[in-house]
């Protein structure tokens, strides 16, 4: 039996800031997908590798363009949105119902969520997570929920007040902010960043923090949309997984094995990571007319997402 655990926690978001490393004055900027307004952007190195060094591409929108590293071959977006504008939106309340940025809806989602979150959730269960989970970046908490079966102690991390709402019914604890929100000195078995580090503008030190909250030995997994499927190959500039701006660094395999290593991770090991879409928003992607009858028909499609699973080493990498 499963103990009683504590209420949630709000926590405020100015971690959200020192974690990402910027400070952001937190309102929801107009605009941020809209080509009238012109807010602040960017140019940067390789976000992984720290080198800048470019070669350019044939992808980007005339606006962001998707670059790749001369030296550790990451993709990523150069320029950029500024980092206080992009913060802003995702603790926006309508990030993930049809804002500006964002989902069309998270929500019309669950069902196909659920069902990739519990194929996940039965492979990791070979592999011995232990009893306390945290998840970076929750969302609306289903897999936080679909964890009951499989974690004693699950927490959660959540930009959005308004999604943090909704995921508190799921989960022990949910605080606001990102990863450093969560106390200090709380220590998980395994934790989860699901289509998380594809957003985050500083991956090495962001995975840095991140394992002063494993136990010795703890595991972290990473998951992104997958650069080097073929779905790309396919789709090209209408990939789902190039969402300018939110996309800054676009994983492979090698490059996602990479950061991790890099930030001082052990034995890693890639995860088969299939994925449920809702039939209506298969069609959309490919734009094909949405279906009539069944729209939201779990589509399991193969290759949409790199996972790759890591464990503490006990020392961090310099």
């Amino acid at each position: 039996m499963r103990a009683h655990r504590p209420p949630a926690t709000h926590v405020p978001t100015s971690s959200v800031a020192t974690l990402m490393g910027a400070a952001v004055d937190v309102h929801c900027a107009t605009g941020v997908g809209d080509r009238s307004t012109n807010p602040a952007l960017e140019h940067c190195a390789c976000p992984v590798c720290a080198v800048d060094r470019p070669h350019h591409s044939r992808y980007g929108d005339g606006r962001y363009a998707v670059v790749r590293c001369g030296a550790c071959r990451t993709w990523y977006l150069s320029p950029r949105l500024a980092q206080d504008a992009m913060l802003a939106q995702y603790q926006c309340g309508d990030y993930f119902e049809r804002g500006p940025a964002g989902y069309d809806s998270y929500r019309d989602q669950e069902r196909s969520l659920r069902a990739t979150f519990r194929v996940l959730l039965r492979r990791l269960a070979t592999r011995g997570m232990g009893s306390a989970l945290l998840e970076i970046g929750c969302g609306y908490g289903y897999f936080l929920a679909e964890a009951a079966a499989f974690f004693d102690r699950r927490v959660g991390t959540e930009m959005a007040e308004a999604a943090a709402t909704i995921a508190r019914r799921h989960a022990d604890s949910i605080y606001v902010g990102g990863v450093e929100a969560v106390p200090p000195g709380s220590r998980f078995d395994c934790i989860v960043a699901l289509h998380v580090v594809e957003h985050i503008y500083h991956p090495v030190e962001f995975l840095r923090r991140v394992q002063q909250y494993l136990v010795p030995g703890g595991s972290i997994l990473l998951a992104a949309p997958d650069m080097g499927s073929f779905w790309r190959t396919l789709l090209g500039r209408r990939w789902p997984g190039f969402k300018f701006p939110e996309h800054v660094v676009f994983y492979d395999a090698h490059s996602l094995r990479g950061l991790m290593a890099r930030a001082g991770l052990a034995g890693l090991e890639r995860i088969s990571y299939p994925h449920a879409f809702p039939l209506a928003q298969v069609c959309r992607k490919l734009g094909l007319a949405e279906p009539a009858v069944w729209p939201s028909l779990n589509v399991w499609l193969p290759a949409t997402t790199v996972a790759v699973l890591g464990r503490s080493s006990g020392t961090l990498a310099g």
